[in-house]
């Protein structure tokens, strides 16, 4: 489900993985490059050219932090966050459009369902540490 309502929004612009790590810096910003790599699972090569195309985008600035200058900063922009929002709402507009083509019956299941979900994920989150 996750993936499906990632590729929601598609347009010749950003790739899944631009928009992810945007999305990340957007929620977590400003954030360390280094974290973001970790965050993502994204070797720093890579995140490297991606934050580069976000920011030539205009949807990230980089900037050096006060005590380190070696060390980078990202955060997004107002054109970054608004597009943030805009794919967060169409994601939302989707698994809404998805959920009311189910039976109530298949809508109860999943309410049902949702603890054990829950629990799921809060077992795979605890694996990370």
């Amino acid at each position: 489900m996750g993936r499906s309502l990632r590729l929601v929004h598609v347009d010749g612009n950003l790739s899944p993985s631009q928009r992810e790590v945007l999305f990340t810096i957007t929620r977590r910003g400003p954030v360390r490059l280094s974290e973001v790599a970790a965050s993502e699972g994204i070797n720093p090569t890579m995140l490297s050219r991606i934050v580069s195309h976000l920011e030539s985008a205009n949807l990230v600035i980089r900037t050096p932090d006060t005590s380190d200058a070696r060390v980078m900063h990202l955060s997004s922009t107002d054109q970054g966050r608004a597009l943030c929002k805009k794919i967060r709402n169409e994601r939302t507009d989707a698994l809404h459009s998805a959920l009311g083509q189910l039976t109530a019956e298949e809508r109860q299941k999943l309410l049902d369902a949702l603890p054990v979900l829950e629990s799921l994920v809060e077992t795979l989150n605890g694996q990370d540490q």
